[in-house]
Formats: structure tokens, C-alpha cells, sequence
């Protein structure tokens, strides 16, 4: 499908640059008509793995159009109780395997992103009314809050978390996206109703799986921590310790990944917005196996179905579903974000991270107002930051900075506060920084 190139990226290390290039290959090689898990093989339109890559896909190309018909898509193929297949479209199979909240979540995260990147809330009235069967279907399987309808962590490296906790997850976050619809539409009794769902969700997903004396939930294995974090259902006073221990987990996996498809749409984020962006570029940028850079050094141009480059299973060389990396690079590297309270970018939420190993970055996003540009890097003991917020538009940036810092705008010093984070809004144009 031909979809708009508006992204662009690059960076002082060489392979990041091709894992971002394998991701939007992958991504470009399954789309056609609708987001595809491989083109040389099955070619179906599995929803799992275009959820994951969705915001991947949002920051490289304007394929609002081709998510619109593939929402059209879902419509058509939601039986009346709210079930979706695990494909669509579908010719009747998926209905009864592969489906649950972990996949068909669908529905309801891509129309939320479309709004978020365009701010524009057609999708979302669209679906609306499949967005409510679908989760009041859940809730008639799982009256505790609780479900393990769903695939769960698909291939992961060697540890898979529990089906019950990432399915619960997706459900918790649909929740949250209908109960978000319902006040933007207008809808307050479902505003209400949802809203006090997804509330009762946490409590039960907190219940089973968070141990609060040591912050731990599950096993402690990377997607246990990963996705409760990334998704909003850890307790507010428990943050800093959960994110502790997996940057622990992680650190113990000797700074490799140990995820499947679920977990790598949570692990970089879920520790670069918490504290932990150093960490997550290591995992990003490693070229040892198990990683993308280790495809990466055996020659891929795509992305694989499989972490083993002679895996005996799940063997495809042309795989979508692994690729949130892409999107990452832009939130955590580029720290380029939308703001729920004005999406499409009216204004954007700035946060770049200056991980240590990397010595440049820049990145640009065509926003529906303009081109954002994020550029940063090192020079001798200092770190320049440009920003560039386009027209009719704002910003709101956030920076950290280390104790003993300076952070000079313009050439003037800015006076920092002691919480180690500098937050001002910026109005249109060219901005620079120095952090020294």
C-alpha cells in the first residue's frame, strides 16, 4: 500500500540504524490493503502483531487511511455477542483460537492511537459500539476482573508470563480507551460505568499477581514487570520499586532481552519511562543473541519471526511483530510524544533521553501541523539539543538532568529546581540547549 514516507531517523550507531530500516521494511513488505504477519507465507492479517507495530507504523508513514478500512474490516467481522477473529479479515477461522483481549485488542488500541497521532475522533465513534461489546464480552467471561482468554507472550525467548496476567492487562487498557472514548464522546454514564471497570481490573490484577513486600509480580520474568508497567496498572507507590526489579531481571539476563511479542511492546518503554533509558538502549543496541542487532549482524534486512536465526519453528525472515523498537526510538531516543489533552500533536510532549554509549541522535516526524525535529549530541563534556516545533502548534518539554548539571537555553542558564527535571512549555519555532 502506498503510504506516505514521514518519518525519518538516524544515529551515531550503525546498528540501530539498520534495525530501524529491517523494521520499516517489515512493516512496508505486510501492508497491503491491511497489515499483514508475512508476506511470503500466510500473509493473514493476524491482529496481535498490528497492534504491536502500530505506532511503529504512525511514526514512519500516514497509513490513517489503510487503519480506516482495516477498522471497517473488524466491524464486518464481529460476530453480535463482540467476539473478533484472530484474523481479519477472516474466512471463518480465528473465532474460536487465537483470539482473546491480547490479540482482538485491535478494536479498540488502534482507532485510540489514530486519535492520539491525527486527533481526530472518526475511528473512534466508529467503533465505538464493537469497542463496548467487545470488552462487555470479556467482562461476561471474567466477572472478577480477571481472564485468561488469549495466546499470551507468542515465542518468547525462554520465560512466558502467564496468560492470565498479560490478557488481563489488555483488558484493563481497553477498558481504560473506552471509558477515555466515552468522555470524549460525550457518553458520561459510560464514562462512569468503564471507568469504575477498569478500576476494579487493577484491583483484581494487583491482587493476584503483585507481591507488595518485594514489588515483584508473577515470577519476576521481564514481561511480568514489563507490561504492568508500560500499561498503567502498577500502584502509584510501587513504580520505583517494580521498575527496580526488572532493570534487576534484565541486569541478571545479562543485559539481553527475555520476551515474546507482548513483552517487547513493554520492555524499552516500560524502563526509559521510568528511570531506566540507559538500560533499555543497551538491550536495543545489543548484537548478541538474543536481540534484533543479532539478526541484525547475521545479515537480516527484515525483521524475524524467531529470536534463534535457525529456529526449527516459527521461521519466517519477514516479520512484523517484533518491530515496537521502531516506534521506541522516537519516544524514548527522539522523546517525540502526543498529548492525550491535545492530540494530533497540537501539542507535543518532549522527552529525550542522552543514554550513554550513543553520541548522536535526530529524528523527524511529519505531525498533522508541521515536521518535529529532536536533535541531540555530544560534545566534549557537553550535550546539544535542538527542537523545532512546527506552526500553530506547542510543546511541552521535559528534561533530566544529573546533580551538578547546567542546562543553558539560548546561551542563558536556566535555574534548576532540585527535583533533577526541567519542565517548560515552547511555543513555535527553533529551541536549543545545552546540558553541561
Amino acid at each position: 500500500s502506498d503510504v506516505p514516507v514521514i518519518g525519518k531517523l538516524n544515529t551515531s550507531n550503525n546498528t540501530l540504524n539498520k534495525i530501524w530500516e529491517a523494521t520499516n521494511n517489515s512493516y512496508l513488505s505486510n501492508l497491503f490493503g491491511y497489515p499483514t504477519d508475512c508476506p511470503q507465507r500466510e500473509k493473514n492479517g493476524w491482529t496481535g502483531d498490528a497492534h504491536i507495530a502500530c505506532e511503529t507504523g504512525l511514526y514512519n508513514f500516514d497509513g490513517f487511511t489503510i487503519y480506516e478500512k482495516w477498522l471497517a474490516d473488524h466491524r464486518d467481522e464481529q460476530q453480535p455477542n463482540g467476539v473478533l477473529p484472530s484474523i481479519i479479515p477472516s474466512d471463518g477461522w480465528g473465532y474460536e483460537w487465537g483470539n482473546g483481549p491480547d490479540w482482538t485488542t485491535t478494536i479498540a488500541i488502534i482507532p485510540y492511537n489514530l486519535y492520539l497521532f491525527y486527533g481526530d475522533k472518526k475511528p473512534l465513534e466508529d467503533c465505538y459500539n464493537n469497542i463496548k461489546r467487545y470488552v462487555d464480552h470479556i467482562t461476561s467471561l471474567a466477572p472478577d476482573g480477571l481472564t485468561n482468554w488469549g495466546l499470551g507472550d507468542w515465542v518468547p525467548v525462554k520465560s512466558k508470563a502467564p496468560v492470565e496476567l498479560t490478557s488481563t492487562a489488555y483488558y484493563f487498557f481497553d477498558a481504560m480507551i473506552l471509558a477515555a472514548t466515552a468522555k470524549w464522546l460525550n457518553k458520561s454514564e459510560d464514562h462512569q460505568f468503564y471507568t469504575v471497570l477498569s478500576e476494579k481490573i487493577k484491583r483484581a490484577f494487583n491482587l493476584k499477581f503483585l507481591n507488595t513486600s518485594d514489588g515483584i509480580y508473577g515470577s519476576g520474568f521481564q514481561t511480568e514487570l514489563a507490561v504492568p508497567l508500560h500499561m498503567g496498572l502498577v500502584p502509584k507507590e510501587f513504580i520505583g520499586k517494580v521498575a527496580a526489579n526488572l532493570a534487576k531481571k534484565v541486569e541478571e539476563d545479562g543485559n539481553h532481552i527475555d520476551v515474546g511479542l507482548l513483552g517487547t511492546k513493554c520492555i524499552l518503554n516500560a524502563l526509559s519511562e521510568n528511570g531506566y533509558a540507559d538500560l533499555a538502549y543497551k538491550l536495543a543496541s545489543q548484537e548478541t543473541y538474543p536481540s534484533w542487532g543479532w539478526w541484525i549482524k547475521n545479515g537480516a534486512s527484515t525483521l524475524f519471526e524467531n529470536w534463534p536465526i535457525d529456529a526449527k519453528s516459527d521461521i519466517s525472515m519477514n516479520h512484523i511483530m517484533f518491530g515496537e523498537i521502531g516506534a521506541w526510538m522516537y519516544k524514548a531516543l527522539g522523546g517525540i510524544k502526543p498529548d492525550p489533552e491535545k492530540p494530533g500533536f497540537r501539542n507535543s510532549l518532549i522527552e529525550p533521553h542522552f543514554v550513554e554509549g550513543l553520541d548522536q541522535f535526530e529524528c523527524e516526524f511529519d505531525s498533522p501541523y508541521g515536521k518535529i525535529i529532536s536533535s541531540w549530541r555530544r560534545t566534549g563534556n557537553a550535550i546539544l539539543f535542538d527542537l523545532t516545533i512546527p506552526p500553530n502548534s506547542g510543546a511541552t518539554l521535559k528534561l533530566n538532568f544529573k546533580p551538578g548539571q547546567q542546562i543553558f537555553r539560548n546561551e542563558l542558564m536556566l535555574n534548576l529546581k532540585h527535583d533533577r527535571v526541567l519542565k517548560i512549555n515552547l511555543n513555535p519555532g527553533k529551541h536549543s540547549f545545552k546540558i553541561k
